[in-house]
């Protein structure tokens, strides 16, 4: 018999054990050690198979409570852990004091001269997913991985942030193999209840629900599933509620499954319904409304809209006016290095859903269209309608922002492709959730909260290679013991018989070199590079002297056939009885696999199609815990590898060919695998340790280890993102909305004069008889500003070497002053020798403008 409906039932706890409760559904549990020991306490053994305090509450036999009850030692540990959360949620952080430093300095500010009003009372981050841990499985990987650990350093550094997101019934997938090696995707049911959430209810006790209108006259009605991250609220949004018609109910079915229609119903209510939950949970919970939305990629790129009905149901603006206080206040990351990887929606579809007017009133559904309008007049683009609807943007990482700037180069015409502005901000990774708990503690770091505030320095230098090297042998072996046990799981899920897997106890060596490669599997990552050459690898693998294991995992999407054929590849040359015992591919690749997996593995391999990573942060992960990157320069590696932090795959640039592309790249895997790092690896001293290998762990710890921290990710949005956004807000609707009226007055009057605009004449005086760099010249130019004032534009002298087209290169561009009747002028030093070049042009300059480029518009000389 089967079910018709799930449910789960929680623990009755007694009364002198309610504060394990608070312990259990605050997921703060997942990065505090001590937290852990103290459910692990409860019944060890339990503790290790589920891994879950919520559920070791409902496991736990009632007698085994009672007695805990009763025990004076547990108790005690549990009032000071439920202290120490306490402390945590409510002691000021490094947002506080930086906050508190600030007023006390009294900095100037362009806009606003209370410097304390600087930092936003809170921040809304919106994505649509968020991998905090296999607890909450809400996530499919790196994207959402990123989100979680978003959270939860924001929460560590007291950053006041909300989490937005839709939560899945059936969450992405788990994997398995059929028997000949095809991923087969299976998807288990969650019951929100029996997860770390609580249901979000208004006073009366009722579920709060949002409700987001849809075609033909329906509304879309979801309830809101609080979860708490530390000091951040997560609000996951859920469509399997009565009151929907079942096509409605399953819009919160699965991550990133179904069609174009079903999609953007997702992307509605993540967006639309989302900004609606903040309002409302705000309202019953008195959390201070958030001044900054953050977008990490497009898919919640809608909220931008609901915030525009918002200003437009006070009613006394336009949609023109309200857009540049919606713009003043939004953030827009895109992970996206390809065209094709950013979403996109038949215009038609748009049309059918915000056409009748109902979904946003107020708001003209050919405004909704522009703002999505891209080259193909038949799709609508959500990363474009995200860059339209935020004053500030950026890439993942320094090569990622370059890429971006290229791809979106064509929504600001006339500016050179380094000029667009969008920046970049390279993703981090949460230390205290993937580092070794014992790494920690070598380090000298703090059991509870290692690398809060980025601060992974401070390495104790008393710590011996002898320590180092037996740490690392010892997470090896904790790794190759649960190979062992998933290879077995995986073979008979695939059929086999538990008598013909003796030989799953002997695979890997827990003194061989180990290679790890884990991620999801879209072709750019390249899976099966190294394969290229099976006799190559299988002599790396069953060398005498110096061989090399490799474990490998990772899931396909499940539309993508091209994937899973890589998998498969990889599953069929690691049955082979020959290389089995050095090779592996474990299924069901997610957050828990990875902890076994950065913590254990000597070499990280990442050899994507280069510039097709976005970041990657896997190998951070890895880092952190003395695991050595070989990796193609993508992504963060581009930026972080310095030469001896590890090792860079050569790239073939400029061969076009993918296959002989790929046999180059290849090869020069194998060289740095077979001549460089296992004999670095195998070079032991008398003592058995590798000084060499360890010199380099030393150095990645050392140095990289600080940069490739959440926190210092999610510090550079504050200082660089939300406060100059909530300085801007500010400005922008303060005193009726004055700021964002004379922005959209002043847009209007560029739409009228800008076309007149021209430059006249210029000129370059020279003082002495010939030009030597440094010197200073003086450029000159008269300007026809066709009605516009002085001081609603900026002109600019540019200066830079030039070739034989004229084209301006390494340029430095300087403001000119006005001097009165059009005319404009500045001195500026001559920044190179050889041959240069200069120009003139005219920008529009207005205070609530990030920067003079934001409009788009420009008249060159």
């Amino acid at each position: 018999m089967r079910a018709v409906r799930r449910f789960t039932v929680r623990a009755s706890v007694p009364e002198e054990l309610t504060g394990l409760t608070a312990l259990a559904t605050n997921l703060r549990w997942t990065w505090h050690p001590p937290t852990r020991d103290l459910f692990a306490s409860m019944d060890d053994a339990l503790f290790r198979r589920i891994r879950d305090p919520l559920r070791m509450l409902t496991a736990v036999p009632a007698g085994r409570l009672r007695e805990l009850a009763a025990d004076e030692s547990f108790l005690a540990k549990t009032r000071k852990a439920t202290q120490d959360l306490h402390r945590y949620l409510t002691e000021p952080r490094w947002y506080q004091r930086r906050a508190a430093d600030r007023a006390q300095r009294g900095d100037p500010d362009d806009i606003d001269t209370d410097p304390e009003e600087r930092f936003p009372a809170a921040v809304a981050y919106f994505s649509m997913e968020f991998g905090v841990h296999e607890a909450l499985p809400n996530y499919s990987g790196g994207l959402g991985v990123l989100a979680g650990d978003h959270l939860k350093a924001a929460s560590d550094l007291g950053v006041p942030m909300i989490g937005v997101g839709p939560l899945y019934r059936a969450g992405y997938f788990r994997q398995s193999l059929s028997l000949d090696g095809w991923q087969v995707e299976h998807y288990p049911v969650i019951d929100p209840s029996g997860l770390p959430l609580e249901l979000l209810t208004e006073p009366s006790g009722e579920p709060v629900f949002v409700h987001v209108a849809m075609p033909g006259g329906r509304d879309l009605h979801a309830q809101i599933w609080l979860g708490r991250v530390g000091r951040v609220p997560l609000l996951l949004l859920d469509t399997d509620v009565d009151g929907n018609d079942d096509d409605l109910r399953g819009v919160t079915d699965r991550l990133y499954g179904g069609d174009a229609d079903h999609r953007i119903r997702q992307e509605i209510l993540a967006g639309i319904g989302g900004m609606r939950a903040v309002r409302r949970y705000c309202e019953l919970t008195g959390h201070p409304q958030p001044e900054v939305f953050h977008t990490n990629e497009g898919h919640a790129g809608f909220l931008g809209l609901e915030r525009a009905r918002e200003v437009l149901a006070e009613g006394s603006l336009t949609l023109d006016e309200a857009l540049p206080a919606v713009r003043a206040g939004t953030v827009f990351t895109t992970h996206t290095p390809v065209s094709a990887g950013i979403d996109r929606f038949p215009v038609d579809l748009v049309q059918h859903y915000f056409g009748d007017g109902r979904l946003l009133p107020g708001v003209d559904v050919r405004r909704v269209l522009a703002l999505g309008a891209e080259d193909n007049p038949g799709m609508f683009n959500m990363a474009h309608m995200g860059l339209r609807l935020a004053q500030r943007a950026n890439g993942v990482s320094a090569l990622h922002g370059r890429v971006s700037r290229r791809m979106f180069s064509k929504l600001w015409p006339g500016f050179d492709t380094e000029e667009v502005p969008l920046r970049s901000v390279t993703n981090g990774v949460h230390g205290p959730t993937w580092v070794a708990r014992e790494m920690s503690a070598l380090l000298g770091g703090s059991d509870e909260e290692w690398g809060h505030d980025g601060d992974a320095s401070g390495i104790d230098s008393s710590v011996t290679d002898e320590q180092l090297w037996a740490l690392r042998r010892e997470l090896r072996g904790n790794l190759i013991a649960e190979v062992r046990r998933r290879a077995r799981d995986a073979w008979l899920q695939r059929g086999a018989s538990a008598l013909e897997l003796g030989w799953t106890e002997r695979i890997f060596d827990p003194d061989v070199l180990t290679v790890g490669f884990a991620r999801r599997v879209p072709t750019y990552k390249r899976l099966t590079l190294m394969l290229r050459d099976p006799e190559r690898l299988r002599a790396l693998l069953l060398d005498e002297r110096r061989p090399i294991q490799i474990v490998v995992a990772g899931k396909s999407h499940p539309a993508d056939e091209g994937g899973k054929a890589l998998i498969q590849q990889i599953v069929r040359f690691v049955d082979d009885p020959a290389v089995r015992e050095r090779m592996v591919f474990l299924p069901d690749y997610g957050m828990s696999m990875a902890r076994y997996l950065y913590r254990g593995c000597d070499v990280w391999l990442n050899n994507p199609t280069r510039p097709l990573e976005a970041c990657g942060t896997s190998g951070m992960k890895a880092a952190l815990n003395g695991c050595l990157n070989l990796s193609i320069r993508d992504g963060w590696w581009d930026e972080y590898y310095d030469g001896s932090n590890g090792w860079a795959i050569p790239t073939a640039d400029g061969v076009t060919d993918p296959l002989l592309r790929d046999d180059l790249e290849a090869a020069a895997l194998y060289d740095l695998l077979g001549q460089q790092i296992a004999p670095l690896f195998y070079d032991r001293d008398e003592s058995g340790v590798p000084r060499g290998w360890l010199s380099m762990i030393w150095h990645t710890l050392r140095t990289l280890g600080p940069s490739v921290q959440a926190s210092r990710m999610v510090r550079e949005y504050v200082d660089s993102y939300y406060l100059p956004a909530a300085a801007k807000v500010r400005a922008a609707t303060e005193h009726d909305y004055a700021g964002a009226r004379s922005l959209a007055a002043y847009r209007t009057r560029l739409d009228t004069h800008w076309p007149r605009v021209r430059i006249a004449d210029t000129e370059l005086a020279v003082e002495g008889e010939s030009l030597v760099v440094g010197e200073e010249v003086t450029v000159r130019a008269k300007v026809d500003l066709a009605g516009l004032d002085d001081s609603e534009v900026e002109v600019q002298a540019v200066v830079g070497r030039v070739g034989d087209t004229d084209d301006l290169l390494d340029t430095v561009t300087v403001p000119m002053r006005p001097r009165g009747r059009g005319e404009f002028a500045t001195r500026l030093r001559l920044p190179h020798a050889g041959s240069l070049g200069y120009t003139v042009r005219v920008l529009p300059k207005h205070r609530l403008l990030a920067s003079p480029v934001e409009l788009g518009k420009v008249v060159p000389a």
